[in-house]
């Protein structure tokens, strides 16, 4: 009896500090089987690095989101980058990790990719932006990521030729009707068909007892708007940035909880996950 009851202090005292190490985060530990946890990609999973296409999450974080995933209702990737490419970086996490790629364009659904119908007859101009593009910055190390339904322009290895580039996006931007999507040293063109980061999050969500976000870039202050209207439905609603020094400061500032780069945002998760396990 006594040990039994030494060990019960011992599982109380753990929780406690999982709870004060989570802060806000620890809202989801009431219902995690009505609670959904969501996460950007680059720069939250995975470390920004010059070549986009280099790009991987950190070796524990596919492992972390399974953990999650077996807790939670709801573990989702809602990234600007093609859905297939999530899928190869994330294969360890499991089917049971919902995966939306180009700001919620593309997804996987029972194991095969899909895309947003009304998308698709914008694949044209799409396919304008990337000839361009590629004709524009011929002869700078300028990345140019054709996604099909939407095509990113990096500019990270070219520093210098940011101005030209932004400029070119607004160019292009009206002569298609593509909207434009600001990124770190990147601009993103999509169809102005009302599907972004917000809309996955608000639609995969909705009616969950708590939900979180995390990201580090502008194009998912979409996301924290999203649960922002899903807080006025009763959802309890936590915002997560993962903040640098390119992190938009209006990210920053909508946030209710703030780590440094993704290995603090890893670390967040795992304590999550832990937590999770340890009051399941």
């Amino acid at each position: 009896m006594e040990e039994d009851a030494a060990l019960g202090a011992r599982g109380h005292a753990g929780a406690a500090r999982h709870l004060e190490a989570l802060g806000p985060l620890g809202v989801l530990l009431e219902d995690p089987a009505a609670s959904a946890v969501l996460t950007d990609f680059d720069g939250t999973l995975a470390p920004i690095v010059d070549d986009p296409a280099s790009a991987y999450p950190l070796p524990e974080a596919p492992g972390v989101l399974a953990a999650l995933a077996q807790r939670f209702a709801l573990v989702a990737v809602v990234s600007g980058r093609p859905v297939a490419f999530l899928a190869q970086r994330l294969v360890a996490a499991g089917p049971a990790v919902q995966l939306f790629g180009a700001y919620g364009l593309e997804w996987i659904e029972d194991g095969r990719l899909r895309r947003a119908p009304e998308a698709e007859p914008w694949r044209g101009e799409v396919a304008r932006v990337v000839e361009a593009a590629r004709a524009e910055f011929a002869r700078e190390a300028v990345g140019i990521e054709d996604k099909g339904v939407s095509v990113t322009v990096h500019w990270r290895q070219a520093p210098e030729v940011g101005a030209r580039a932004l400029d070119f996006a607004r160019t292009w931007s009206q002569r298609t009707g593509l909207i434009r999507q600001p990124g770190r040293m990147a601009v993103e063109f999509r169809p102005p068909v009302g599907i972004d980061k917000g809309a996955v999050v608000e639609r995969v969500a909705r009616g969950s007892a708590a939900a979180c976000f995390a990201g580090d870039d502008a194009g998912d202050l979409a996301a924290f708007a999203a649960l922002d209207r899903l807080a006025v439905r009763g959802t309890r609603a936590v915002r997560v940035a993962v903040a640098d020094e390119e992190t938009p400061p209006d990210l920053v500032a909508a946030a209710d909880v703030v780590v440094q780069g993704p290995a603090e945002a890893l670390d967040l998760f795992t304590t999550l996950a832990t937590a999770a396990r340890a009051t399941g």
